[in-house]
């Protein structure tokens, strides 16, 4: 991709600077639960408003269709985000058809950082409508987007006003999008790409997309089932898209075709329910009885697995290896990705991982930590992996 701009190509010391963020964050009984996405935020708005800057804040929580709805506002995050930043946040009600924003805007000081509530209260912000765009761009000078997360939509908060102000990457994007471009543009070879979770139905373009670019691609949790039953193995009760097959047999050859190597389970562990600790047996994945259900890979695989980490310099990783959520069959996915946790703090190793369960699943593992980059964007992960461009990143591209 094109060089994206970043808060080292503005000038934001003492002008009003919209800033769009991710508040996405998981709320129990009123409270944060998980500040992950608060925290990333904080080097961004706090430089900024170090700077002198007026800093007003863009962000969505949940889905209200466009409708003022009391449970999705951004109020109860205004306090955890003061915490984070160590400054006083203003939250700004309003339904995004009133002047409260531009009123609480005009009167706010260098230095303040203003919470303005859910962009998606208002119609306009999924339909990427001119006027709130250009009511959101009146706001400021300029306009820093720190919310990879949202990257891959075409908002009014993330690609509108972006084509009405200066436009730059704050520091939360900056890294995500290093990360990723050392991941894919020129990764140092060979690139080892691990896929797991539930179906192929769900990935083919991510994994059309990497048996193109990857030296390994390595398939875990359900949709391995799928895979290995496309070869002519039995894989008893195991959750399996049977209408996808012929689809499955299409990417081994793409893969094939590419000099992408494929790695699947060689053995399993296998039980005849789905219930914490269940009844279990590992087998070889020709052993599985009809009765039987893979829902993790056996220490075989986690072998070959980890030997492939060995031999890599770049590692992509999106999903679990098997129900990592209920022990004892998160044994597959907690051994490897602490192996490549080890290999990364070594230096042996750039990791980079993300979507869905992805983040879940590390942080399971207590691997997390040690990965190069970890990203908490769901959507916009994929879609990156996939080879799509970004609408949010595009408009933040420049000389």
């Amino acid at each position: 991709m094109a060089r994206f701009r970043s808060l080292d190509d503005i000038q934001f010391a003492g002008r009003r600077v919209v800033v769009r963020v991710d508040l996405n964050v998981p709320l129990q009984s009123g409270e944060v639960s998980d500040t992950t996405r608060i925290d990333r935020i904080v080097p961004t708005l706090n430089e900024l408003a170090d700077a002198g800057a007026i800093v007003a804040v863009l962000a969505h929580f949940g889905r209200p269709k466009g409708k003022v709805a009391a449970a999705m506002s951004l109020a109860p995050i205004a306090r955890p985000l003061a915490a984070a930043l160590g400054r006083e946040v203003k939250f700004v009600a309003t339904d995004w058809h009133d002047d409260a924003p531009t009123d609480a805007v005009a009167a706010a000081r260098p230095g303040d950082v203003l919470l303005l509530e859910n962009t998606r209260f208002h119609p306009g912000e999924e339909a990427n409508d001119p006027a709130l765009s250009q009511r959101m761009a009146a706001l400021g000078d300029l306009y820093v987007n720190d919310a990879f997360s949202a990257a891959h939509r075409a908002h009014a908060s993330t690609v509108g006003v972006a084509r009405l102000l200066p436009a730059a990457a704050g520091r939360a994007m900056q890294a995500e999008l290093v990360a990723l471009q050392a991941a894919f543009e020129a990764p140092a070879r060979p690139l080892v790409a691990v896929v797991g979770g539930a179906k192929v139905s769900t990935k083919l373009d991510l994994l059309g997309n990497l048996t193109r670019i990857a030296d390994t691609l390595i398939i875990g949790g359900g949709m391995a089932n799928t895979f290995l039953a496309a070869g002519g193995i039995d894989i008893g009760q195991s959750l399996c898209e049977h209408d996808l097959l012929e689809t499955a047999r299409k990417v081994m050859s793409n893969s094939s075709a590419n000099n992408c190597q494929i790695l699947l389970p060689q053995d399993a562990v296998v039980a005849k329910e789905f219930t914490a600790g269940a009844a279990n047996r590992t087998c070889p994945v020709s052993n599985i009885a009809e009765d039987e259900m893979m829902l993790d890979i056996g220490p075989a695989t986690i072998a070959a697995v980890n030997a492939a980490l060995d031999g890599a310099a770049t590692l992509v990783w999106n999903g679990p290896f098997g129900a990592f959520e209920i022990a004892p069959f998160d044994t597959g996915t907690v051994a490897t990705a602490q192996h490549a946790a080890g290999l990364t703090k070594a230096g042996r190793l750039v990791s980079i991982a993300g979507g869905g369960d992805t983040v879940a699943a590390l942080n399971h593992a207590d691997a997390a930590e040690d990965f190069t980059y970890v990203s908490t964007a769901g959507g916009a992960f994929l879609e990156w992996l996939e080879g799509k461009e970004l609408p949010g990143v595009e408009v933040l591209q420049g000389e």
